[in-house]
């Protein structure tokens, strides 16, 4: 879907990185290691990004680190695309559906990190989960959003991971 609205694929990479998780931050060096791109293509878009003011840029000695601007007007916007071009919305929704009672959905490995690999690590947090209906489910969201999901099962609230969803409402 976001590839027929933005052609450069380092320019839908940095996106990623930068609005899956506002924490995430990066410098031109790193980023190109890890997207495994140039660092031109990488500047290049980088500059771009930061102009638009989409990107906040701070200079630390010789390094220049770049993180996304929250204060910007389009920040939780340009965070839902991201959400829906990486499927993480349809992965919320099909667990909500029928997986009980659901306190966290936590984002785990790469895809926290705002890497784009191809598998989703989804952590779910809840008492009396539907563990039988969790194969079908990921078979199901795969065919859907053109990535592979890995889910576990956890009874305890956990700490570590990106939580893409809450809910501590007694049932």
């Amino acid at each position: 879907m976001l590839e027929t609205l933005i052609t450069s694929k380092t320019r839908i990479r940095i996106l990623v990185k930068f609005f899956i998780n506002a924490a995430n931050n990066g410098h031109l060096r790193g980023l190109a290691e890890e997207m495994h791109e140039s660092t031109n293509s990488i500047r290049k878009e980088l500059n771009n990004l930061s102009e638009a003011g989409y990107l906040e840029k701070k200079a630390n000695q010789n390094k220049v680190s770049y993180k996304a601007n929250t204060k910007h007007p389009l920040f939780s916007t340009l965070q839902k695309i991201v959400f829906q071009h990486l499927g993480l919305d349809a992965i919320i929704e099909h667990i909500l559906e029928r997986m009980g009672n659901v306190q966290q959905i936590i984002l785990l490995g790469d895809y926290a990190n705002g890497i784009d690999s191809g598998t989703i690590e989804v952590r779910i947090v809840g008492a009396d989960l539907n563990a039988s209906y969790i194969d079908q489910l990921a078979l199901k969201i795969e065919s859907e959003i053109k990535r592979k999901v890995a889910f576990t099962l956890q009874e305890q609230l956990s700490e570590n991971g990106l939580v893409i969803y809450e809910n501590f409402e007694p049932v």
